[in-house]
């Protein structure tokens, strides 16, 4: 059985740090589809920072320059260092990856979501 456990999540003050990490049991990361979600409230879910299908990361417009993606495959989780945060970044954050490539990916694999506060 395939699980993503996020972690790393809680309260921050603006302008603060914050890395969320993402570890995986049953599945290996690849180099593709796979990153990072985030939902608010009242908000439709919205890709954050992701490897995407051919292999490149790409972030939303509103953290690009703040956020980072990364990965350490010896010990097989997921990171996303989060910098400089705002209000704004208040939501539940996800990670996620695909059981194969496909363009576009297809998400498979989702964690069960952490909280992160800014405020």
């Amino acid at each position: 059985d395939v699980q993503l456990v996020e972690s790393g999540g809680g309260s921050v003050q603006t302008g603060g740090s914050q890395r969320l990490s993402c570890a995986a049991s049953g599945y290996t990361y690849s180099s593709y589809c796979m990153g990072w979600f985030r939902q608010a409230p009242g908000k439709e879910r919205e890709g954050v920072a992701v490897i995407d299908s051919d292999g490149l990361a790409k972030y939303a417009d509103s953290v690009k320059g703040r956020f980072t993606i990364s990965q350490d495959n010896a010990k097989n989780t997921l990171y996303l260092q989060m910098n400089s945060l705002e209000p704004e970044d208040t939501a539940t954050y996800y990670c996620a990856a695909a059981a194969r490539r496909s363009v576009p990916c297809e998400y498979t694999y989702w964690g069960q979501g952490t909280q992160v506060t800014v405020s």
